[in-house]
Parts: C-alpha cells; structure tokens; sequence
C-alpha cells in the first residue's frame, strides 16, 4: 500500500507590509530621496551652515527618526549629496568623452566640458551646493573635494593627445592645475549670479571653460616644441 506524502507546512513567513504600492525597502529608498531632494534645496537657498536637520525633514516631509534612519549628521547628508552628484557629472562627462572618441581633441574637449558644464549649471542648485557650499565645511568634506579634483584631473589627463615630452606626473600635475583652473572659474560665474550681476548663460561659461583649457593647451605645446 503506498504511503501517502504529509502535507507541506504552510508558509508562515509574513507578508511585507505594503503601503501605497511600496514595501518597506521601497518606502525607505523614498524617503532618502526626499531627503537629499530637501536638502539641494536648502543647502541652495539658505546655505549649509543655515539649514538644520528639522528643516531638512519638514521640507521632506519625513520624521527626524527617518533622518537618522539615513544620515548619522548633517554632514553625512552633505557627502551623501556631494557623492551623488559627483556620480552624475562623472557619468555624463566619461559617456560624452566615449560618444567622440575619435574626433578631433579641440572638438571633444568642448564637448566633455561641454557636459560637464551642463551637469552642473542646467540646475543651478547643483552648482551652488558643489562649488559654492563645500568649501570649509570639514576636513572630511575637503578630503573629498580634493579626490573629486584628482578624478577630473586623472581624466583629463586620459583624454589629453598624447602629443609631447611630459611625462605621465607632469601631465597629471598640469591637469590637476587646469582643474582648479576650472573649478574657480566656475565658482566665480556662479558668485556673479549671486550677486544679482548678468547672468551669463550656461553657453557662455561653457565658452570660457574651452577659452582657458585651449590656451593652456597652446603652451603646452609650444613647451614641447623647445
């Protein structure tokens, strides 16, 4: 006589709670985001040093316990921005500088800033919180500035013809100082807008960010030409 198999146990693990379509997984993933949302807004308008965590969650609608679900400080809210958009710039200016490869170097180089301009500047709030809040913060926030540069410099220096003498160092140290060179041009377009001046279009940054990289470029190559 065959033996009957028992029944199988039923499942007894619990349902995920769903509110509004989302899981808890979900719901936590969005309040993140209306987090960091929040504060691009604030740290634009009012400044980090002039925005507080309860400012922060009344704009995001979500709890001070939500807050630190996330971020241990304001601070952590503050990387956590920078690291997203430094991921953003990063992605759009490797994506460009892939679509040209092949063209020629003056013609890539206005479109890799190009992108990088418009990544930052198509929303001033970007700009601000990057280039017009990080400075002095904190040694933290500094160190990773200073590895952001260092990014773009290495970049850069992947992108540059390989044209002349200089020596792998020499071309890094050359596009580290190039960056800053950008990187200040940028936070002086951005203080002109702040302080109510012409605005000049993104355009018209872009154009002066290719103006300064193509005369450094000339004397790179008159120096290789000695």
């Amino acid at each position: 006589m065959t033996r009957s198999k028992p029944a199988a146990a039923p499942d007894r693990t619990p349902a995920r709670r769903r509110i509004r379509g989302l899981d808890a997984n979900e719901r936590s993933a969005q309040r993140r985001r209306q987090l960091l949302t929040a504060a691009t807004e604030l740290f634009a308008r009012q400044s980090y040093s002039g925005t507080s965590i309860e400012q922060i969650c009344q704009q995001a609608y979500v709890g001070t316990k939500g807050f630190y679900d996330h971020f241990d400080s304001k601070e952590a809210c503050y990387t956590a921005l920078l690291e997203q958009i430094t991921a953003q710039i990063q992605q759009r200016v490797s994506e460009t500088a892939a679509d040209t490869a092949g063209r020629d170097w003056p013609e890539r180089m206005r479109a890799i800033l190009g992108a990088f301009v418009h990544a930052i500047a198509d929303d001033s709030r970007l700009a601000k919180v990057t280039f017009g809040e990080a400075g002095g913060i904190s040694p933290a926030i500094e160190a990773q500035r200073r590895s952001n540069r260092r990014w773009a410099a290495e970049f850069l220096n992947r992108q540059w013809p390989l044209e002349d003498s200089l020596t792998d160092r020499q071309g890094l140290t050359l596009c580290l100082a190039i960056i800053g060179g950008l990187f200040e041009l940028i936070a002086d377009w951005l203080h002109h807008h702040d302080d109510g001046g012409d605005p000049d279009s993104v355009e018209t940054l872009t154009e002066d960010l290719s103006r300064f990289v193509t005369a450094v470029d000339a004397g790179r190559r008159s120096m290789a030409r000695e």
